[in-house]
């Protein structure tokens, strides 16, 4: 397709309407979407999700879905997929972290829709757009912004207007904050609410893909459309089903809600009495089997006719967890694939180290096919000097801002550096490292070959146990022990994280297996020059190889978490006894560590070449979005 045709496809998709869809954008040579679909045209993906990662300044995520959400639709951007994203403006965000001796407090930053860059979206007479969605005690109106992200518009719905009462406008205030029935309300607004915004702006979507269970009440609302257009029931959840997927993230229970009957129930009847379904039909449609609860996941399972997990891994996990949907199949034959995740290089890529790839061939500007291989060929001691800029920065601000709870930082830029930052959840075992205080002492104090450990992250506010980890972490960065080598830098954000992801030398991971699903961080390290050192879960039970990292473990489970633990932990040691420690100060002549750099070249090349998010949305273009977009034109 020449750049003429490029940009009539652009002019016309069914995800651009004046004033409301897509801006323009530049014709470039990787426009990959119209040359590698030049029939699909007329497709356009609604991607939903309850978070997103944009940038550090639009505080509206909260970790890894959000930031993979994020990085999904720049990549989508980059290869003019066309697609349009639905979410929730939350105008306090997610909060804001303080610690101190007692451990951490939460604040929050009121912000509008204009301070991230959003504008109200309007319609031809240029008035704003509102919407509305029923609940049991009224009707909750939202106002509709509308955010770039490069190409693609991200939707954004937000119930702080006059319009409601002061208890109505708190339903949009803070990212996964409030109780069950805020909860509840923010789902119905997500999935309700954005099929109706995207009816207001004129935008018809071919395709809606559920990222995550959250936004599912979307099906409810599709379905009454149809119905309401002289469909019966089994007509509208069959057209449903054919146009919708659906991502599953994770095994955790917080990834998969379920409602109390009685709270789902009261929510939920205007929306079964608009599709005529009896509240016990409807209530079945969110079970596996009779246990009490209304379920999101098999809800979205049993509403759409293509599902994924988010690595390989978490494929096979993901058929096993949600077998009893399908008692007749075969574990196999169970309809979940997989689609390993990605991360959006430009955002992640360092500098310094973008240029050494660049002068090797890897072309970044082409997306789509980077040719990351070439990385394999950057000089050694070039990439170590670029690599220590970047921990030398990341010590100054450690050193500077980590300073908490009494801990005194002493780290040293020319130190082996680990690095450690995501939501403090249990489940990723932050305390594994320190299992055994005075053996980590003896690694982080040793005279040749000191060692230091860089932390940081949020426990979510209701998360005692998580609340807890980050106590204990922080009282060992304060204990003498350590000589000021264990550092936790408060108020992790999108910045801070670049900044570590940036500047290790060996990115830790240390989940409990299987639970997670994917994870990305150690991609976004890995293609900055950090060698993984981590549990055999998610991506890295495909990506690991000796030539790139380490594995903590064999890939098995057995015994009890305590007696797993113990494993896991005296397997991390004995790697950074034996094998890490003395690999990164085995140096050659010139001070560089070949072995070390060898591999930091071979993740680079490996990583960004398989591990982007270039490649993920296009595995969903051309294995889910395509395929569904063709089931329901045929249809």
């Amino acid at each position: 397709m020449g750049e003429a045709g490029r940009a009539e496809f652009m002019r016309t998709s069914r995800c651009s309407r004046p004033g409301h869809g897509l801006a323009s954008r530049a014709v470039t040579n990787s426009l990959w979407f119209p040359d590698a679909h030049p029939a699909d045209s007329d497709m356009c993906v609604a991607y939903f999700c309850a978070e997103f990662g944009i940038s550090a300044n639009i505080p509206i995520y909260s970790g890894g879905l959000g930031i993979l959400a994020g990085d999904h639709l720049k990549a989508a951007s980059d290869l003019a997929i066309p697609l349009v994203a639905v979410g929730l403006f939350y105008y306090d965000g997610y909060f804001r972290q303080a610690i101190d001796g007692t451990g951490q407090h939460e604040r929050y930053v009121e912000h509008t829709g204009t301070d991230i860059g959003a504008v109200p979206v309007t319609d031809d007479d240029g008035r704003a757009i509102r919407i509305t969605v029923d609940l049991p005690d009224g009707r909750l109106h939202a106002s509709v912004w509308r955010l770039m992200v490069g190409s693609v518009t991200l939707v954004l719905l937000d119930a702080n207007i006059p319009e409601n009462a002061p208890a109505e406008r708190e339903i949009t205030a803070r990212l996964y904050g409030g109780n069950r029935e805020t909860r509840i309300r923010q789902e119905l607004l997500l999935g309700i609410g954005g099929v109706r915004a995207l009816g207001a702006m004129g935008i018809a979507p071919t395709v809606f893909h559920l990222n995550e269970g959250h936004s599912v009440f979307l099906q409810l609302e599709r379905l009454r459309v149809l119905i309401d257009a002289g469909a019966t029931f089994d007509d509208a959840l069959a057209e449903v089903r054919r146009t919708s997927m659906f991502t599953t993230h994770t095994p955790v229970p917080a990834g998969n809600e379920v409602f109390s009957e009685e709270l789902a129930a009261a929510y939920l009847e205007r929306a079964a009495a608009g599709i005529g379904l009896p509240m016990n039909q409807l209530m079945a449609l969110g079970k596996v089997t009779d246990e009490p609860g209304f379920g999101l996941t098999p809800l979205a399972l049993r509403t759409t006719a293509r599902a994924n997990g988010v690595s390989q891994l978490h494929g096979e996990v993901a058929r096993r967890m949600w077998h009893g949907l399908w008692p007749d199949r075969s574990i196999d034959a169970v309809p979940i694939g997989a689609v390993t995740n990605g991360v959006h290089v430009p955002t992640w890529l360092e500098r310094g180290i973008a240029d050494l790839a660049t002068a090797a061939g890897v072309d970044l500007e082409v997306p789509a096919a980077p040719g990351f291989a070439h990385a394999a060929s950057m000089p050694e001691p070039s990439l170590w000097r670029a690599h220590r800029a970047n921990v030398a920065r990341l010590v100054a601000l450690a050193n500077t801002r980590g300073a908490v709870a009494g801990a005194r930082p002493r780290l040293d830029p020319d130190a082996l550096t680990i690095g450690f930052s995501r939501r403090f959840a249990t489940y990723k075992r932050a305390g594994l490292l320190f299992r055994d205080p005075d053996r980590l002492a003896r690694i982080l104090g040793a005279p040749d070959a000191p060692v230091q450990v860089i932390l940081a992250g949020k426990a979510h506010p209701a998360d005692n146990d998580g609340k807890a980890l980050i106590m204990m972490v922080t009282a060992l960065a304060a204990d003498p022990r350590m000589a000021g080598r264990v550092v936790f830098v408060p108020d992790y954000d999108m910045a801070i994280g670049a900044h570590i992801l940036q500047g290790t030398d060996v990115w830790l991971n240390t989940p409990r297996l299987p639970m997670e699903a994917s994870g990305t961080s150690g991609m976004k390290a890995a293609i900055n020059g950090a060698l993984n050192l981590s549990i055999l879960d998610g991506w890295w039970a495909e990506g690991y190889t000796p030539s790139v990292g380490w594995a903590i473990d064999d890939g098995t489970i057995a015994g009890t978490d305590d007696e797993q633990d113990d494993r896991d932990h005296e397997s991390l040691m004995r790697l950074l006894e034996t094998v890490v420690v003395p690999a990164f100060y085995d140096r050659d002549g010139g001070g560089v560590p070949r072995t070390w750099t060898a591999m930091m070249r071979d993740a680079i090349a490996r990583v960004g070449e398989q591990f982007s998010a270039a490649r993920m949305v296009r595995d969903y273009t051309d294995g889910y979005y395509v395929p569904t977009h063709r089931d329901g034109r045929a249809r």
